[in-house]
């Protein structure tokens, strides 16, 4: 149960000073709320025995108000250092999950679901926060606070009258904790289920649009609710538990005032204690009730924190497939890239996406892979990216293992227009700006004007402020395409990689891209992955995949009289645009 606290050492030590003053005066405080149930005692026994006078109790009440006082403050500071540090812990723990994410490779997130992802970095980490602050609190008063208050009650009442009263801590001790074992599976299979509805909904959102197109309201409805009862289920099995706390520790305290109330005042009529000693001892009986739940409450924390930092951990521990080499060679500018005999198979399959892939590039060179649908031509590229391990062969830049680079020196070569296009839900200019963070007003219009955009922009509601929406739902296919094509530009990477990222444009606007990108990219690398020829036509040489392997090679002019596959879809696809 404790485990989560020696997990989060490595906090604590960096924090201790923070946790060192909010715990000692926690039990400072602890320690002064003794005193005011002594103090009414003896004005009791003042009263009874008639020896109260108005001197003593002016001196009663003004010690009883600086108790207030003092209590008050530090009060104040171990909450605010004990809980701000609860806060920041939460910071850290997200700041390094984000930090995770942006650093691992795609074979992560396709065995991690993003939605279980957003609940590991919301819902869980809420509970390991709830750890490092309400879990410490617990944790002080549950056993600082309880054996002052027990220590009070034996040295200054009576040892046999406590003995007595506390006979039922040890049966609470043996439930609490098998009450606890049940809380950590159960909270681990509501976390669980959280994440998997958090990953459907979020499909949902995204897919709306598909959804309604194919009429399936109802069927992801239907979908939602059976998962939701699942999650609603799940959670009350864990709140069935935590409901059975509070009645025990009542039934439990309750036999404890029984005791101390039946032979307390066996104890008064004996003489052994005074009336005021007997008032005294269940005033602090009821402060025990506190540190008595405060154990239920601790066991309940700490189980859950374990299983929310377990779940966070296991995420942690992910390691990248890719990494920078711990001495990295330096290369200032890919000149020559080589292509070595490459040849990968994604993970979990047994079919080589690519096979035996030799190829040179120059600097300055315009390089075409096309091929049939499944070819290979985006794994192709992806090798340049390095998002996968497992590579046979070497792609080597200047001579240089691509592998002894450093990632961060490496991608900062390159500009990446995905078949796929990534648009963050942000204003048109924010978007373009990810690829120059600084770049004006006037270099955006730039870009956009060799992207072909321009006449786009200004019908757009508010041009260059314009949301695009999450994941770029308001520009149609072809805008999202023109705006990633802009924000490399804006970039000038020294290689630009474009997969198949005109494919939704028309031919005109194609042409027109395609001309500014050989106007402004001369003496800069540029590889386009295309299924439309005519965007490699200009090349300076083109590769035609089939199954991971070049079956053909050579510029625009050679490929066509070689009479294979490319003149044919040259020829298709030229007939094809001539009769629309």
């Amino acid at each position: 149960m404790f485990n989560v606290l020696f997990k989060l050492g490595w906090f604590f030590k960096e924090y201790w000073k923070r946790y060192t003053f909010a715990i000692a005066a926690l039990i400072v405080v602890s320690a002064i709320d003794l005193i005011p149930p002594k103090l009414v005692g003896m004005a009791i026994d003042e009263i009874q025995f008639n020896t109260l006078t108005m001197e003593r109790l002016i001196e009663i009440l003004m010690i009883y108000g600086g108790i207030i006082f003092v209590s008050y403050s530090l009060s104040y500071m171990w909450d605010y250092t004990l809980f701000s540090g609860a806060a920041t812990l939460e910071r850290t723990m997200r700041s390094r999950l984000m930090n995770h994410f942006l650093r691992m490779t795609p074979r992560f997130f396709q065995s991690n679901k993003v939605g279980d992802l957003m609940a590991r970095s919301t819902n869980d980490l809420k509970a390991v926060m709830m750890t490092s602050g309400f879990g410490i609190l617990t944790l002080v008063d549950s056993t600082v606070f309880m054996i002052l208050i027990i220590l009070m009650m034996g040295f200054t009442i009576s040892f046999k009258l406590t003995l007595a009263a506390l006979l039922p801590l040890p049966i609470m001790a043996v439930v609490m904790n098998r009450y606890g074992k049940v809380i950590h599976a159960r909270f681990m299979e509501a976390q669980d289920s959280f994440g998997d509805l958090n990953n459907n909904v979020l499909e949902s959102v995204r897919g709306v649009r598909v959804i309604r197109a194919f009429v399936q309201e109802k069927n992801d409805e239907e979908a939602f609710q059976r998962m939701t009862n699942e999650v609603y289920n799940k959670n009350v099995a864990v709140a069935k538990m935590d409901a059975l706390f509070e009645p025990t520790i009542t039934v439990l305290v309750g036999v404890a005032y029984t005791i101390g109330l039946g032979y307390g005042s066996s104890l008064v009529f004996q003489n052994v204690i005074t009336l005021g000693e007997m008032v005294s001892f269940n005033v602090y009986l009821g402060m025990l009730i506190w540190p008595m739940f405060a154990v239920g409450e601790l066991i309940n924390v700490l189980q859950r924190g374990n299983a929310s930092l377990d779940r966070v951990n296991d995420t942690l521990e992910q390691r990248p497939d890719v990494s920078s080499p711990a001495q990295p060679a330096h290369v200032e500018q890919p000149k020559r890239i080589e292509y070595n005999d490459i040849s990968f198979t994604y993970p979990n399959t047994k079919k080589p996406a690519l096979k035996g892939i030799n190829l040179r590039i120059n600097q300055g060179e315009t390089i075409g892979v096309v091929g049939k649908t499944g070819a290979g031509k985006t794994t192709f590229i992806r090798q340049f990216l390095r998002e996968y391990s497992g590579m046979k062969g070497s792609i080597k830049v200047n001579g240089v293992n691509l592998n002894d680079i450093d990632l961060d020196r490496s991608r900062s070569w390159m500009g990446y227009v995905p078949q796929d296009q990534v648009l963050f839900s942000k204003t048109i200019r924010e978007n373009i700006q990810y690829g120059k963070y600084d770049a004006s007003d006037k270099e955006i219009y730039r870009v956009l004007g060799l992207a072909c955009f321009l006449e786009d922009i200004k019908v757009l509601p508010q041009g260059l402020d314009t949301l695009v929406g999450e994941s770029g739902v308001t520009l149609s296919g072809g805008q999202k395409q023109r705006v990633s094509i802009a924000r490399a530009f804006i970039m000038n990477p020294e290689i630009l990689l474009l997969d198949d990222a005109m494919s939704a444009v028309d031919g005109k606007t194609e042409a027109a891209i395609i001309q500014h990108l050989r106007e402004q990219r001369r003496n800069k690398t540029t590889i386009i992955a295309a299924h439309r020829l005519s965007a490699v036509t200009h090349a300076d040489h083109i590769i035609v995949l089939d199954e991971g392997t070049v079956v053909e090679e050579g510029r625009h002019e050679e490929l066509m009289q070689k009479g294979g596959w490319y003149q044919q879809q040259y020829e298709h696809q030229q007939l094809k645009e001539g009769t629309e």
